[in-house]
C-alpha cells in the first residue's frame, strides 16, 4: 500500500483539466524530462559565462539581441517547421516528425503527455540558439574586432532561459489554471485562439509581439472559425 501511495504522488497528470492551481501545475511540470534538460543546459552556459568573468556592455548587447531575435524565431519555428505540410521529394512523400508530433498536439491539445518537447526537440532548439548566438559573435569579431566569446555565452544563456520560459508557458496554457495577470492573460488568450479558433493566426506562445509585427494577430471577431484546427489539414495520407 505504501508503494502504491508513492506511485500515486509521483505520477504526472494526463489531462490539463487535472491541474487547476499554479502550484499544482509547477509541481507536475517539474516531474517531466524536458524542463530539467533545459535547466541543465542553461546552468552549464551560466557557469561557463561566470568563469570567464569581466562582464561589460557587450554582454548587455548580446542579451538585448537575443531578446529581440527570440520572438521571431519562436514564430518562424511554429509556422514553418511545426505547421509544415507533407511534401514530395524525389517521388517520395515526406512528412516530418516535428510536424506529425505537432498535429498530434493539435488533435488533443489538453493531453499533457503530448505537449512538451521531446529530448531531440530540446536538443535541436538549444543547438539553434547556440548557432544564432555564435553567428552574432562571429559577425561582431569580423566587423568590429571584438573578443566576443564571453558575450556569445551571455546570449546562449539568455536563449536557453527563453526556451525554458517557452516550455513552461506552453505547459501552463494547456492546464486548467486560469490567468490572473494581464501579461499572462494576453498570451493565454492568443494561444487558445490559435488552437480553438483558427490555426493560421496567433503563432506566438511566450509573446504576442511577433504576431503583432508580422500581421498574424487580427481581431478574433473578424476571423472565421477554422474546421482544421484539430487536423492542420495535412492532405491525403
Amino acid at each position: 500500500m505504501a508503494s502504491e501511495a508513492v506511485a500515486t504522488t509521483r505520477r504526472t497528470a494526463r489531462w490539463g483539466g487535472e491541474l487547476t492551481t499554479l502550484r499544482g501545475a509547477a509541481a507536475d511540470f517539474l516531474k517531466r524530462e524536458s524542463p530539467w534538460l533545459i535547466v541543465g543546459a542553461a546552468t552549464a552556459a551560466g557557469i561557463g559565462r561566470a568563469v570567464l568573468g569581466e562582464f561589460g556592455w557587450a554582454d548587455l548587447v548580446a542579451v538585448a539581441g537575443m531578446l529581440w531575435i527570440y520572438p521571431f524565431g519562436e514564430w518562424a519555428i511554429h509556422v514553418y517547421l511545426l505547421h509544415m505540410k507533407p511534401f514530395r521529394f524525389r517521388g517520395r512523400r515526406i512528412d516530418t516528425l516535428a510536424a506529425r508530433a505537432h498535429r498530434t498536439h493539435h488533435g488533443t491539445p489538453n493531453d499533457l503527455d503530448q505537449l512538451l518537447l521531446y529530448s531531440w526537440q530540446v536538443a535541436g532548439l538549444l543547438v539553434a540558439v547556440a548557432l544564432v548566438a555564435g553567428t552574432g559573435g562571429v559577425l561582431a569579431w569580423v566587423l568590429a574586432g571584438l573578443d566576443s566569446w564571453p558575450s556569445i555565452l551571455s546570449a546562449v544563456f539568455t536563449g536557453f532561459v527563453l526556451v525554458g520560459l517557452y516550455e513552461w508557458t506552453h505547459f501552463l496554457i494547456h492546464t486548467g489554471y486560469r490567468p490572473r495577470t494581464f501579461l499572462y492573460r494576453a498570451v493565454w488568450r492568443n494561444h487558445r485562439l490559435h488552437h480553438f479558433k483558427n490555426e493560421h493566426f496567433w503563432h506566438g506562445v511566450t509573446n504576442n509581439f511577433s504576431d503583432w509585427v508580422l500581421g498574424t494577430k487580427p481581431d478574433h471577431r473578424e476571423v472565421e472559425r477554422s474546421e482544421t484546427t484539430r487536423t492542420l489539414d495535412p492532405g491525403p495520407l
